[in-house]
């Protein structure tokens, strides 16, 4: 039966290549009829800035044949890397993507850059980019980008046959990808696309008229995925990095060849920096919703090189529907909207009013995060209700998965989230609902959040309203722990003390009701994924439709009564 549905699955995301591709052919073939030829491009004017942070010392990995790429490593025993069977779709991606140039740029010797030239070469004159993995718009957008940025890496020593081979094939993709977004590239791959496309139409010559399109065209799509207050259409926090690395360079080599950078590419940078600083935790990192997984600190320290406005990040993100709360230490970023649909939604997860909450640079309450390499039932459950610090109701997530055109997108879910917010005498207060659970189980679930002046207690209050009929609702509501927190039952099981390897201490406590310490994953540690704990309070909406519990900084402990330096959480702090 596993095997059946498997091979179904395989069957069904065939058919959905298929038919992502099927109009963009249909275009491709009344564009080769058309009688009037496109301007052939002979030579490379400019080379634009990768942004992305290189390690020299991957280059002598490469040449010795050791390709780590998207978690998994592979060594070629000196074949091809092209030729040999891929550990992983993901690996797979970052090969065909070419991305990793930036490390033999980054080694600067003539090694690495004959090694560089001679696999670019290869993948061209075997026609690599013939491999469905390859053709994917989003892998063949980050082709293009890599071969415009690290031209100098390859042209610099080439020979003319080399030069001419190079620039015919990076025109050839050009014209690949403006025939692929006629066709049903949609999501941020399109956007991709796009960037991929205007980066070209600047650095090769005779491309005025491509260029003009293209501005068009990704000021459209630019208007259209980047909300009004910077946050994008699929509400993931990782691809705001990810296009930022690429709008960023865009708009210098506008301005380095004596063009205005176009003005929607100025607005979205604009509203993007602001946004991500609303994820921001005090230890750098991001919050873990919909998509985000480990943050890294290298591009993050680059994109604050770029960061203009150094004022405070936006606290209330209507349109991408992100709430922050800030007082004295504390930090918490909670998810208050509506989950993405369509294309838009294939990293999405259910975890409508989950939150996070941190004290100076120690995350306390985190959401699991996500894996994008890791196996597909990682990757589906890490998506899930559960693995959000949120309230779940009869063990189903708020939102539904289903596969449409080979990709795990959400097919239903929230769809009326409303939000208030408010600062009053006591603290920050934040209420918000959401209808997920109204069609299945008629419930309508409630979140208040309550942060003291001093940021020293967070008091949350989770309401669930049933049908007058219910007679019980299995409930339990979860707060995922960030693998540095240490926590121990107090009080019969009534509360818990979570230890910070700060040394600071905080007493969770859940009006009376029982709470319970469970097993976690951490998907974004550095080292990957990594074992940690939960409180779960189990509870029968039906009988007890609300629950309050209450997060308070207690103290800090004496530095020889730590539990983590003492080898366990079992430890007794002083209150």
């Amino acid at each position: 039966m596993n095997g059946w549905t498997e091979r179904r699955g395989l069957a069904q995301a065939a058919i959905g290549r298929a038919a992502r591709r099927t109009r963009g052919q249909l275009v491709g073939a009344a564009r080769k009829l058309w009688p009037f030829g496109h301007v052939q491009a002979t030579r490379l004017l400019f080379a634009p800035h990768d942004l992305r942070t290189a390690d020299p010392t991957t280059a002598g990995d490469i040449y010795s044949g050791y390709y780590a790429f998207a978690g998994r490593t592979l060594r070629t025993h000196g074949e091809s890397p092209f030729d040999c069977l891929p550990p992983s779709e993901g690996w797979s991606e970052a090969l065909y993507g070419f991305s990793w140039l930036r490390h033999m740029r980054a080694a600067d010797t003539a090694i690495a850059r004959a090694n560089a030239r001679a696999l670019v070469d290869e993948f061209i004159t075997r026609r690599h980019d013939r491999s469905e993995i390859a053709r994917q718009p989003a892998v063949a957008a980050r082709r293009l980008i890599s071969f415009l940025s690290h031209s100098p890496l390859l042209l610099e020593g080439a020979d003319h046959a080399f030069y001419e081979r190079f620039i015919r094939h990076v025109a050839g993709l050009t014209e690949r990808l403006t025939l692929a977004l006629s066709g049903a590239v949609d999501g941020v791959a399109r956007l991709q696309c796009l960037i991929a496309v205007t980066f070209a139409a600047i650095s090769l010559d005779g491309q005025e008229r491509r260029l003009r399109r293209a501005e068009a065209a990704l000021s459209d799509e630019l208007d259209v995925q980047i909300l009004p207050d910077g946050g994008h259409l699929s509400r993931n926090p990782r691809l705001i990095i990810e296009l930022l690395l690429d709008l960023l360079p865009l708009r210098e080599t506008f301005v380095a060849r004596g063009l205005e950078p176009p003005r929607s590419v100025l607005m979205a940078i604009e509203r993007m920096m602001p946004h991500l600083r609303l994820f921001r935790h005090g230890d750098g990192s991001l919050a873990l919703f919909n998509g985000m997984g480990i943050t890294p600190p290298d591009l993050m320290a680059t994109l604050a090189a770029y960061d203009d406005a150094r004022a405070r990040p936006i606290e209330h993100a209507a349109y991408s529907g992100y709430d922050r709360l800030g007082a004295g230490r504390s930090t918490v970023v909670v998810d208050a909207g509506a989950p993405p649909r369509g294309a838009n939604s294939v990293e999405a997860h259910a975890g409508c009013l989950s939150f996070e909450f941190s004290s100076g640079s120690q995350r306390i309450i985190v959401n699991c995060g996500a894996s994008r390499f890791g196996p597909p039932e990682l990757r589906l459950a890490a998506r899930s209700t559960a693995a959000h610090s949120t309230v779940i109701l009869a063990e189903r997530s708020s939102a539904s998965f289903g596969l449409v055109l080979g990709e795990h997108r959400i097919v239903a879910g929230p769809s009326d989230v409303r939000v208030a917010r408010q600062d009053s005498e006591t603290g920050h207060e934040w209420v918000a609902s959401h209808d997920g659970y109204r069609r299945n189980l008629g419930a309508l679930h409630t979140r208040r959040l309550l942060l003291s002046r001093d940021g020293a207690t967070l008091t949350g209050e989770d309401e669930i309203a049933l049908p007058t009929e219910t007679e019980a609702l299995p409930a339990v509501a979860r707060f995922h722990l960030h693998p540095g927190i240490r926590p121990s039952l107090i009080r019969e099981g009534e509360g818990a003390l979570l230890a910070l390897p700060s040394g600071e201490v905080w007493e969770f406590e859940a009006s009376g009701l029982v709470v319970t310490i469970e097993e976690s994953i951490f998907l974004a540690a550095a080292d990957g994924k990594r074992r940690t704990e939960q409180l779960a309070i189990s509870f029968d909406a039906a009988e007890t439709p609300q629950v309050t519990w209450r997060l308070t900084r207690v103290g800090t402990a004496p530095r020889a009564t730590r539990p983590h330096e003492r080898g366990g959480p079992e430890a007794q702090l002083p209150l």
